[in-house]
């Protein structure tokens, strides 16, 4: 049974018959960059990459109240970065923001300080403009902040050097009378620049305590 199987098997008699229906496919040349690191010149003007703004933080608004310390300094945020939501672009060019900011902190502001914020000795300043020359989101909003709670509100309180985040240097400029301070900034990111505000403001005399609106990272 088996043989007449195999007798039945028709057998190519070369095996080139098999080979020669087999297609071999053409691949490129491939060019190996063999340069040493050494060789580049790691001093060559580069373009200066666009800023992709589909990659921004975004915040959702979800209300996550948070103590964070970073750099060495404390700070309380009300919202946390997220995945979802507005991109801070966004945020900042929106005018109705400024009031959903101040009414959504001003009930953590009251809960912290309480009876202590009627005794004359409180104040709210921002951290130093970098790019506005005049009133930007954030000095918007700590103004909102200062009627609503009744106390003064200190414009320009600090001068940046440079506009270096990492490492910045303020200088004071219109430093408040009173003794404690509230410092608000709208995102916190690597706290470097509160921490420039805590040694301005400790070297001035002053008392200060950082509130935050969005924590710009997870």
């Amino acid at each position: 049974m088996i043989h007449e199987l195999i007798d039945e098997i028709a057998l190519p008699e070369d095996i080139t018959a098999i080979t020669s229906e087999i297609s071999v496919p053409n691949i490129p040349d491939i060019t190996l960059d063999t340069t040493k690191a050494s060789d580049k010149d790691l001093f060559s003007e580069k373009s200066r990459k666009a800023w992709d703004k589909s990659e921004e933080a975004r915040c959702d608004f979800q209300f996550r109240l948070r103590l964070t310390h970073r750099a060495s300094t404390y700070f309380i945020s009300i919202w946390q970065k997220s995945v979802f939501g507005r991109t801070l672009t966004e945020i900042k060019s929106d005018d109705d923001m400024i009031p959903y900011f101040a009414d959504n902190l001003l009930p953590v502001i009251q809960g912290i300080l309480g009876c202590h914020l009627s005794d004359g000795t409180w104040s709210i300043v921002t951290t130093p403009m970098r790019r506005h020359k005049e009133r930007n989101f954030a000095s918007r909003i700590a103004e909102r902040l200062a009627q609503l709670l009744h106390i003064p509100f200190y414009f320009d309180c600090a001068h940046c050097r440079d506009r270096q985040r990492i490492g910045a240097v303020f200088d004071a400029n219109n430093i408040p009378r009173e003794t404690n301070v509230i410092v608000f900034d709208d995102f916190v990111t690597t706290g470097s620049t509160i921490q420039a505000m805590k040694n301005l403001l400790l070297e001035n005399g002053k008392n200060p305590i950082f509130i935050c609106g969005i924590n710009n990272k997870i």
